[in-house]
């Protein structure tokens, strides 16, 4: 019995020919990010799985009798190493490595805290319930148009209205602004369109012009308003929904 058979998992230097004859029936080895697995027709499949640059590459190469071999899987490996070295070249000056969106996101946060930033408490909701869970570990710079329509389809799906999808939207993309201004990323990572809303309705307020509002508000006569213009502001309440709410 060779060492394959009595493995089944080897990580050593042993993606050669010769181990590889006599690997089993749904055994794999793997060296450096690169996997054969013999699979149940007889044939060997060959994928890569790595890291670079924090983000994990996982692909399916092809298979043995598609000519496919090792120097494949190594070409591959190279060519994303490669790529991943050019862009670090994009990068703004003074830094050396790309933020995830879950860094930036952090980041952004605490930036607006330390310069008296508009709506953090909702901006931290949106990112801690929505935002960061689907773009996760995803870089900053690489996020794309159709990243953020998959988005959008993904909350509608989950029977969030249009208005509110666009509060969030309003929110990522204050994020990408502020990452060119603060030299996060050399440009804009894309740009979207908001979701169509109910005719007549305002699709969502700027930072300064739900600030307008909210002081409006304040100075009103009734001493209550400024409490359910915050609720409306902060919240996904409708009209009756706040007017139900108490104190206790």
């Amino acid at each position: 019995m060779t060492n394959i058979q009595m493995a089944g998992f080897l990580i050593k230097d042993t993606l050669t020919w010769h181990y590889l004859c006599g690997l089993p029936t749904g055994e794999t080895i793997t060296e450096h990010g690169t996997t054969a697995t013999r699979i149940t027709n007889g044939d060997v499949r060959y994928s890569v799985n790595i890291m670079v640059d924090g983000q994990r590459i996982h692909r399916v190469i092809g298979l043995e009798s598609d000519g496919v071999t090792r120097t494949q899987c190594e070409d591959f490996v190279e060519a994303k190493l490669t790529e991943a070295r050019e862009g670090r070249l994009s990068l703004p000056q003074g830094r050396k490595t790309h933020l995830t969106f879950s860094q930036s996101a952090d980041e952004f946060i605490r930036r607006l805290e330390e310069t008296s930033g508009k709506n953090i408490k909702a901006k931290r909701r949106q990112f801690r319930m929505h935002l960061k869970p689907f773009f996760k570990g995803q870089r900053l710079n690489s996020i794309t148009t159709f990243t953020v329509d998959r988005y959008k389809k993904r909350r509608l799906d989950a029977g969030a209205n249009p208005g509110t999808i666009n509060r969030e939207l309003a929110t990522l993309s204050h994020l990408f602004t502020k990452a060119v201004q603060w030299k996060w990323v050399k440009e804009r990572p894309c740009y979207f369109e908001l979701l169509k809303e109910s005719k007549g309705r305002i699709i969502a307020l700027s930072d300064e012009e739900a600030d307008d509002l909210l002081t409006a508000a304040v100075a009103d006569e009734d001493p209550d308003c400024w409490l359910f213009v915050l609720f409306g502001l902060n919240t996904a309440m409708r009209h009756d929904e706040i007017l139900c709410a108490r104190y206790d």
